[in-house]
């Protein structure tokens, strides 16, 4: 990836984290997974949402696809807790030069070189990138 696209990726990504009812921070992640291989983005979705609800802190999650609501976007996901549908993360699939970039946000109170840590290690992940 570009030097200039991921500059780029990553100014949209601190505009996303501007102050709200929420402080977040992010992360984007840069995967080896092609555009063709949707059911493995899939399965690290559900990788990622593991790691980031562990680092949360706030239980056991699932991932909802908003597929039901005109509010989310096509490839918008978010991580809610089963006991209370409560906020853990979002994210965003983006498509870019051939292989996948996801846009992760999640509330500040993460230690964020942990989670980038834990991420690193999980296989299909290129290279993560923490928003502050």
């Amino acid at each position: 990836m570009s030097e200039t696209v991921d500059d780029d990726l990553y100014k949209r990504t601190l505009a996303l984290l501007e102050p709200g009812d929420i402080e977040l921070v992010g992360a984007i992640i840069h995967t080896d997974l092609s555009g063709q291989e949707d059911l493995e983005m899939h399965e690290l979705t559900v990788e990622i949402n593991e790691v980031i609800a562990d680092h949360a802190e706030k239980g056991e999650t699932y991932i909802y696809a908003g597929n039901d609501t005109p509010d989310f976007a096509s490839n918008q996901f978010q991580g809610l807790t089963l006991d209370d549908d409560a906020f853990v993360w979002e994210c965003q699939q983006l498509l870019r030069n051939g292989t996948f970039d996801l846009v992760f946000y999640y509330e500040a109170n993460v230690d964020q070189d942990a989670l980038t840590a834990d991420l690193e290690a999980v296989e299909h992940i290129d290279r993560v990138r923490p928003v502050p």
